[in-house]
């Protein structure tokens, strides 16, 4: 039996090297071994001949085979192929009917019932109370994952296992009960304190979240910040685009006029040429103008760049706009903007005044860039219709 014994090691190990997916992270060799060792141990702690030794050894070894075909219901394959090797080997019927049962008893739902049943279920179950529970644990997790047949959260592993340890799994031998229970309650222990420090944790950041969320709906100030930043922003990018659209305008007409003046006027003093006179004239005359509107749009406006004190105090100056400060001394520039600062409502209405104030300036830009946009379209309309009705004419 023992040389019989050490085949079904090596069978077994050959079997998983060949046919057992990588995925298998747990049930694979060393959680053989592991069985194996454990049965050993509870064979030398109880009643049992040399044949029910052998039986039980078998079983260890060749309980999980069936992995190599399916996860679910690899107990029944388990026993055709163990029925398979030990036939090969020419072992007993008896023999190999005890082995069968055996495998079977592993199954978790099912309740043993032989002294045989009994040792091997324990074994299969010893590592609930060995120190290396943590590690093995982890790896079925990580096993059921890998396979897509359950991808467990940290808190519903630990709720898994203390429901594994007060609920559902028991020792069946005399032996693992009194000498294994201490070790199960360590473990358990272990997993009951994890699982209130996790609770724990998640409590804090609960309430780190509900109380941040309560300051912000209490506290607007970032809201009327960022209201204020967004906003300011847009002004200056509207600022900006109608600068870049007068430009446009004032290098387009600029291009006009130089070509008018470098093709066309020269030649208006032939005879031939009398008829292009008025067009011409209508061109520069609109391209002139729009060139004059631009620049108003874009001309800066002059300020004074000084403030008194009266008009800090009675908040008629606006000290964001360097236009109203570029003339002032600095320390008469930062009393002004320490009283600013003194007073929330007044920095909150310099922002206002400040943005109002843009509002203004960029009403007048897009006012006269839409006029500039209008004239220059009715410049180049008469332009094209006078020289269509100069040409027709002559």
């Amino acid at each position: 039996m023992t040389e019989l014994v050490k085949k079904a090691d090596k069978f077994v190990l050959d079997l998983f090297k060949e046919k057992l997916p990588n995925t298998y992270i747990y049930h694979n060799y060393s959680h053989t071994k592991r069985v194996v060792k454990s049965t050993k141990e509870l064979i030398e702690n109880s009643e049992i001949n040399v044949k029910e030794e052998g039986v039980l050894l078998l079983s260890a070894w060749l309980h999980d085979t069936g992995y190599t075909v399916k996860f679910e219901g690899h107990e029944e394959e388990s026993v055709k192929i163990a029925k398979q090797f030990l036939k090969d080997n020419n072992v007993d019927n008896d023999t190999i009917e005890m082995v069968s049962k055996c495998i079977m008893a592993t199954k978790f739902e099912t309740v043993p019932e032989t002294k045989l049943e009994k040792i091997i279920r324990d074994a299969d179950c010893s590592h609930i109370a060995k120190d290396y529970f943590d590690e093995t644990s982890e790896l079925l997790r990580q096993e059921l994952q890998l396979l897509n047949i359950h991808n467990y959260s940290t808190e519903e592993w630990l709720a898994e296992n203390v429901t594994l340890f007060t609920d559902k799994h028991q020792y069946f031998t005399e032996y693992a009960s009194v000498e294994w229970k201490e070790g199960k309650d360590n473990n358990l222990s272990e997993i009951l304190e994890k699982q209130t420090k996790k609770v724990q944790k998640l409590k804090k950041e609960e309430t780190k979240a509900r109380l941040k969320a309560e300051y912000k709906n209490n506290n607007p100030e970032r809201s009327i910040q960022s209201l204020f930043r967004v906003t300011l922003r847009n002004h200056i990018k509207l600022s900006d685009i109608a600068d870049t659209k007068a430009n446009i305008l004032l290098s387009v007409n600029a291009i006009i006029i130089s070509l008018a003046l470098a093709n066309i006027i020269p030649k208006l003093d032939a005879v031939t040429n009398k008829h292009l006179l008025i067009p011409t004239l209508i061109l520069v005359i609109f391209s002139v103008a729009s060139i004059i509107l631009s620049i108003m749009s874009t001309r800066p406006n002059v300020t004074t760049g000084e403030f008194t004190k009266e008009q800090v105090e009675s908040r008629d100056v606006n000290l964001l706009f360097f236009g109203n400060f570029h003339k002032m001394p600095f320390e008469q520039f930062k009393w002004g903007i320490n009283e600013i600062i003194k007073d929330k409502d007044y920095v909150y209405e310099s922002l206002m005044l400040d943005l109002f104030l843009l509002g203004k300036v960029l009403h007048r830009k897009y006012m006269l860039l839409r006029l500039t946009y209008t004239v220059f379209m009715v410049g180049i309309i008469a332009s094209v219709l006078s020289f269509v009705i100069a040409f027709y004419l002559k």
